[in-house]
């Protein structure tokens, strides 16, 4: 609950900001993604040692895993790197919760464990007082102070292969293929793949 209404109360700080400056005639930045969803499309023919190094470090071991990522200078030279082995991109609460509810798996003693009680949650991440799923939800979605531990404690998503099929995968998103930043896009992909 509590969670709920702090995401509606940030939509509509969000909205007001865009209407006060549509109102005043000035323009408003959105502020910068701070979380990424990186999903691997491509496999591992003829990838430089480099890139299957960074795909590594992503957890990106296998086609159509999914991980969640912090945005920083160093994590964006990266997937810059790898863009067109992936595609990524910025995505909303509502994806994050379905990705976890549908296709998370927690980590708990180097074991692959399904998320389908809250105590799974409190084993793993109890001493960040992450008790629950949805905890686990919001430190994700909001890119909390314990992220790191919550994130390395979510296994890589093992997502479906797109309904429809991918078009073009070799080209970058821009260009009407799928590799790259596709933005808020992402969220689109994503529900195709759970």
């Amino acid at each position: 609950e509590k969670y709920v209404a702090e995401y509606k109360q940030r939509e509509r700080s969000l909205v007001h900001m865009r209407r006060t400056a549509k109102k005043a005639g000035t323009f408003f930045v959105e502020p910068e993604a701070k979380l990424a969803v990186v999903v691997r499309i491509r496999g591992i023919n003829g990838v430089s040692p480099k890139v299957r190094k960074i795909l590594q470090l992503l957890r990106l071991r296998q086609i159509n895993n999914a991980v969640f990522v912090r945005l920083n200078k160093a994590t964006l030279q990266m997937l810059q790197m790898v863009g067109p082995h992936i595609a990524w991109g910025y995505p909303n609460v509502k994806t994050v919760r379905e990705m976890i509810y549908k296709r998370g798996f927690g980590k708990l003693e180097k074991n692959r464990v399904p998320l389908n009680e809250n105590s799974v949650v409190e084993q793993g991440l109890g001493k960040h007082d992450l008790i629950c799923v949805e905890d686990l939800i919001h430190e994700i979605a909001t890119v909390g102070p314990h992220f790191k531990e919550a994130n390395n404690f979510l296994w890589p998503f093992q997502l479906s292969n797109a309904v429809g099929g991918f078009a073009k995968k070799l080209l970058h998103f821009t260009e009407g293929g799928q590799s790259g930043n596709r933005e808020e896009n992402i969220n689109k992909l994503i529900q195709r793949m759970l």
